[in-house]
């Protein structure tokens, strides 16, 4: 049985059911080609008021039903994962332009999340408390309501799921926007999987479209909680305007990450590590290493070793070829990209490898000798651009006082976890 099935979703969003959007239709297009793989259909303003009315109506049966019956839901929606694996798996690489491998993991992370939040239902929901007075005081934890989730195209589906099945299992309706790009794996995928799970109707409502769809989803009376994964500037937006509603808001954001390579570090596990880090998906992950500070002492041997890794790396469509990497999401990420890396050349930087575009696709690039002010250095590239610096050898690693905006992560390699 085919789960996406396009005559189900073709031109439609999910509101209680498969309907057609005011924002009329998009195409789905796969990166590597260009070619339209289907046509989703667009939200507007007003479906997310009818959407936000008829969730908060159809939350409150849903988090009255006892734990086991929420439970059962998401142990099928984890089932249905494993079955549909292949063909979930297919869209993504096609869709986001994702790598077999890296495909394979988000559908493997979707049925672990919807069994783990399986047991959530069944959880303790409450404490007992400290009290002075002689009675007893008690805390008790209930669903918040309707939950919105917008989710990136770069992990469409894990994105997506780790915030939309905690939220069912534990009584809560959820609008979903996905990023347009992947409305088909970041979206339609998960409101198939719900539906054939046995999910009400109501509960899970699919709205793809753009800016005003976003501001609907998040300025939603009925909705009291945002999760929010995406850029810093869009997040900062959404952050202010639920702080205007005094909604609660979790943001993930973009992050300008950094690799240290200490004296005495295994120099090809370090190179190998900090690829990895700089290329998968293209380089475009919040949690990317894009900035790699490398003792003086090691810096020439690491950026050879580097480079030759980055020059190895095979690059073209994932869904017919052996690739490490596959395209950029769109046609304005790839001048984004190509445009940073001119212009960091431009002020002293020097390349070690890549630095070209082809088509939709850009080549694993390693940019050296870079300086403090260098804006490849301060700036979040999403792309596949690792950059490098030397750090002195008598004093801590400048590279965690060089200005950046953001940081979801950092890294070191060396010969102890105590260096």
């Amino acid at each position: 049985m085919t789960l996406l099935d396009p005559a189900t979703w073709t031109g439609k969003i999910h509101l209680d059911g498969w309907t057609t959007g005011s924002g009329g239709v998009q195409d789905v297009v796969e990166p590597a080609t260009g070619k339209v793989l289907g046509q989703v259909g667009v939200a507007g303003p007003d479906d997310v008021t009818r959407a936000a009315t008829r969730a908060a109506a159809a939350q409150e049966e849903w988090a009255a039903r006892p734990p086991e019956q929420r439970a059962a839901v998401l142990r099928r929606a984890g089932e249905l994962w494993e079955t549909h694996a292949e063909e979930v798996q297919g869209w993504i690489v096609r869709e986001a332009g994702s790598v077999p491998t890296k495909a394979g993991l988000e559908t493997h992370i979707a049925a672990a999340e919807c069994f783990e939040a399986a047991s959530l239902p069944t959880h303790p929901q409450g404490e007992v408390l400290a009290s002075n007075a002689p009675h007893w005081s008690f805390a008790r934890r209930r669903p918040v309501g309707v939950v919105t989730v917008i989710a990136p195209f770069n992990f469409p589906l894990i994105l997506s799921i780790r915030s939309v099945a905690p939220a069912l299992a534990l009584g809560n309706a959820v609008l979903l926007k996905p990023d347009p790009r992947t409305a088909v794996c970041g979206g339609v995928a998960l409101v198939r999987v719900f539906e054939e799970a046995g999910l009400p109707a109501g509960l899970l409502q699919l709205l793809p479209g753009g800016t005003e769809v976003g501001v609907a989803v998040v300025e939603a009376p009925e909705v009291a909680v945002i999760s929010f994964t995406g850029s810093t500037a869009a997040g900062r937006k959404v952050g202010e305007a639920a702080a205007r509603h005094l909604k609660r808001a979790h943001l993930e954001l973009g992050g300008n990450n950094a690799l240290v390579v200490l004296p005495g570090a295994d120099l090809a596990l370090a190179a190998s590590a900090g690829a990895f880090g700089s290329f998968l998906h293209q380089g475009q992950i919040c949690m990317t290493t894009g900035r790699h500070f490398v003792h003086e002492s090691l810096y020439d041997d690491y950026v050879a070793a580097l480079a030759a890794k980055a020059e190895h790396l095979p690059v073209g469509d994932p869904s017919t070829d052996q690739v490490a990497l596959g395209p950029i999401i769109d046609g304005k990420q790839l001048d984004n990209i190509d445009a940073i890396v001119t212009e960091s050349q431009s002020q002293g930087a020097r390349l070690a490898a890549g630095g070209r575009r082809e088509g939709p696709y850009y080549y694993p690039t390693v940019l050296a000798d870079l300086t403090p002010d260098n804006r490849a250095l301060a700036d979040e590239i999403f792309g596949p651009v690792a950059r490098s610096c030397p750090s002195p050898p008598t004093t801590r690693s400048w590279g965690w006082s060089t200005p950046t905006s953001t940081a979801c992560r950092s890294a070191s390699s060396a010969t102890s976890g105590g260096r």
